[in-house]
């Protein structure tokens, strides 16, 4: 298992300055990873929000063994070729430590509608789908063309390419029960999985090994590598309790366990102190 903090892109603590070091306190404090939101501007229209790629470059180069990410960015709402080249550039800063979580984007108005984006489900997945594909292609560095239904790439070769070989890694976002995302997810590198049943909602253990057995089911034959990103909450107090309920997902399949500090998006001494506090285990 390993252990990463999970963290709004905006609010009283977004500031680009403060989530820099709040990275270089995570690695200090022993986490394994950063992982930040892509919201484009959260649910308050006024709340400090941070551009979460352009963040995690300055994260890149201000670290030197935490993996970085996001959770996750909505790339039906933007260009893929774009995607591919911020993406290139913050592996290449970090030298091969960053992970791209993906997702159809929540809630639809806030990520699609308030900006004249189409926000329905079916569009949203088809340009997400072609986007993936982009990306690997143009991740690649050799040369490469695309013609799909909301996107083309005319011949073109993008360098330099990605550090990590053969590419970035993939994260797939879902709200479970809802069956699609996972299958999406069981073409990629990994699933970052929350319940779905009513508003999103922290996953138990029960729920997680629904998760792993369907996403199994998809992955048949498959021996790659595979991430199951849970999120989820301790006290960062009670270390024995904290180390229990964290072994309870990892014994479900979970491969990393990420510590959302979403409470904390408005209070940056509280966000901070958790995180200095180090993760779950003794």
């Amino acid at each position: 298992m390993k252990y990463g903090v999970y963290v709004a892109n905006y609010g009283k603590a977004a500031f680009a300055r403060n989530l820099v070091e709040l990275a270089v306190d995570a690695e200090i404090s022993g986490w394994d990873g950063f992982f930040l939101w892509d919201s484009i501007s959260g649910e308050d229209k006024e709340l400090p929000t941070v551009d979460a790629f352009s963040a995690l470059a300055a994260m890149a180069v201000n670290t030197k063994r935490i993996r970085l990410g996001t959770t996750v960015t909505a790339l039906a709402r933007l260009r893929p070729w774009r995607v591919a080249r911020e993406t290139t550039t913050i592996d290449n800063l970090s030298n091969g430590r960053f992970t791209l979580g993906v997702g159809l984007g929540f809630p639809p108005y806030q990520e699609f509608e308030r900006f004249g984006e189409d926000s329905s489900k079916a569009v949203r997945a088809a340009k997400l789908d072609e986007a993936l594909e982009i990306l690997v292609g143009l991740w690649s560095g050799k040369s490469f063309a695309y013609s799909g239904e909301y996107f083309s790439v005319g011949r073109t070769r993008f360098v330099p390419h990605t550090t990590q070989k053969p590419r970035i890694p993939v994260w797939v976002a879902g709200g479970w029960p809802n069956k699609p995302p996972f299958r999406r997810a069981a073409k990629w590198d990994g699933v970052i999985p929350l319940n779905y049943s009513n508003g999103f909602k922290l996953l138990q253990p029960t729920d997680l090994r629904s998760v792993v057995a369907y996403i199994n089911k998809w992955r048949s034959g498959n021996a790659s590598k595979f991430d199951v990103a849970n999120i989820g909450w301790t006290s960062g107090k009670n270390k024995r309790r904290d180390r229990e309920k964290v072994e309870e997902f990892a014994g479900a399949g979970a491969t990393w366990w990420l510590e959302t500090l979403y409470t904390s998006r408005n209070d940056p001494a509280k966000l901070r102190n958790r995180i200095r506090g180090g993760p779950p285990v003794s």
